[in-house]
């Protein structure tokens, strides 16, 4: 493959020095970074030089928690409480999905993260082959699982679970490593015990980390009480989950002793702020979970419940709004939001060792923003220019190992034009 290099550019790095470069540059070849510095005199041995005078360069986002099918039901129910939202608008409607409908809000969902900066998502749903392929066919990368509900009958749940570990031994590490896969129960909620633990074993005989709803509203934190005489939290750990690798998306509503035990065995979560927000489900401690150590990440949900997957909105929200709540503007400062976007992103799905910043090994990931803007002047601090300024709509270019996926604000490995066409064709069925 050609030797590129981005030069002049703002590097901002994630590393673990919060490295800034300015009038940096940054070199990959084969789909890994070669370099990352000051621009070099000697541009000879690149086959391709990007100067890009002045922007910012820095990793592409992560996006730890969604269900990219779901863009085809956005605006089709809002402003209802999470159990109402579910059982009343999406669960029927989502009844009558088809390979088709996941095809293409997939597709769709992916335009959209991809434009706004988002190079890795996870993703739990079903017909998650053909979310595979889609990430496959756009360049994008993602951490999938086959998201298994729990009602119905005893055949029901079996097929379930040999679809998800199906699922997970053909796509993990395909697409050129850019598919890494989780085994995932829905929610304790959804999920009966016999089943979680069936979930867990097979995710410890597959090797595979596990993805799942935790504690999002009270009501169903008190159901778990009714129902198994736990919170979810200590429910959880005792069926097993937590001795494999766990993400946990949500986790709103868990006290501080439940955040030790999420703690004391590396539970990552995934913090949904702006749905969380939109359902009234509530907000998350995670000041509280910072303190004792716990890997806090952010994720949108699906664009049924936020609107939009632009990652800068959650950005923005979770550097300010603990900031009002607590009374404290010290709170999770714009260098800690951005961390939490990018190099925690990947650390809540064990791949840090590749990407979340800009270091030389690691995966060439990488979103360039378009500074030229009056909202980014005067230029004193870029990080927080990105944070409190800046929008997913500022994202010029973006790479995926190395291959250019976003020229310019459009994606190019995808017929945008198409796949718009096909949602609005699918969406006029519901």
């Amino acid at each position: 493959m050609s030797k590129k290099i981005i030069i002049n550019g703002t590097i901002i790095t994630m590393d673990a020095q919060n490295t800034l470069i300015k009038k940096g540059a940054i070199a990959f070849e084969d789909g890994q970074i070669t370099f990352v510095g000051e621009t070099p005199n000697d541009l000879s041995r690149y086959d391709e030089v990007i100067d890009v005078d002045g922007d910012y360069v820095l990793p592409g986002l992560v996006n730890t928690h969604g269900h990219a099918s779901m863009s085809l039901l956005r605006g089709y129910a809002d402003d209802l409480p999470l159990q109402q939202w579910l059982e009343e608008k999406m669960w029927p409607i989502e009844a009558t999905y088809t390979r088709d409908h996941a095809k293409w809000g997939t597709y769709l969902s992916i335009i959209e993260m991809l434009r706004t900066g988002t190079t890795t998502f996870v993703d739990m749903y079903d017909n998650m082959d053909e979310v595979a392929m889609a990430v496959d066919a756009a360049g994008v990368r993602a951490r999938l699982c086959r998201g298994m509900i729990g009602f119905g009958s005893d055949e029901l749940r079996q097929s379930k679970l040999e679809e998800a570990s199906n699922f997970v031994q053909n796509w993990n590490n395909q697409a050129n490593g850019r598919i890494t896969t989780m085994m995932s129960p829905h929610s304790p909620y959804t999920c009966g015990p016999d089943f979680i633990e069936k979930i867990v074993s097979k995710a410890v005989e597959l090797n595979s980390p596990l993805h799942i709803h935790m504690s999002e509203t009270q009501s169903e934190v008190e159901l778990n009480e009714r129902e198994y005489g736990e919170r979810p939290v200590k429910h959880l750990e005792k069926l097993g989950m937590f001795h494999q690798p766990t993400l946990v998306a949500h986790a709103v509503h868990v006290e501080d002793w439940e955040m030790d035990i999420l703690a004391k065995y590396d539970v990552k979560v995934s913090n949904n702020i702006i749905s969380n927000l939109k359902l009234a489900s509530g907000i998350a401690s995670v000041p509280e979970m910072l303190k004792k150590g716990i890997t806090v990440s952010l994720g949108t949900d699906s664009s049924a419940s936020n609107n939009n997957l632009d990652l800068f909105e959650e950005l923005k929200q979770v550097a300010l709004l603990y900031k009002g709540v607590h009374n404290d503007a010290t709170l999770i400062p714009a260098d800690k939001a951005l961390q939490m976007a990018t190099i925690h992103g990947a650390e809540a799905i064990w791949l840090d060792d590749q990407i979340g910043s800009l270091e030389v090994g690691k995966q060439a990931d990488l979103i360039v923003i378009n500074t030229k803007q009056a909202f980014y002047q005067p230029v004193h601090n870029p990080i927080s220019h990105l944070v409190y300024s800046g929008s997913g709509r500022d994202v010029k270019d973006v790479y995926v190992q190395g291959k250019q996926v976003v020229k310019n604000g459009e994606c190019i490995t995808i017929d945008e034009e198409k796949v718009i066409f096909e949602v609005n064709r699918l969406s006029q069925e519901f």
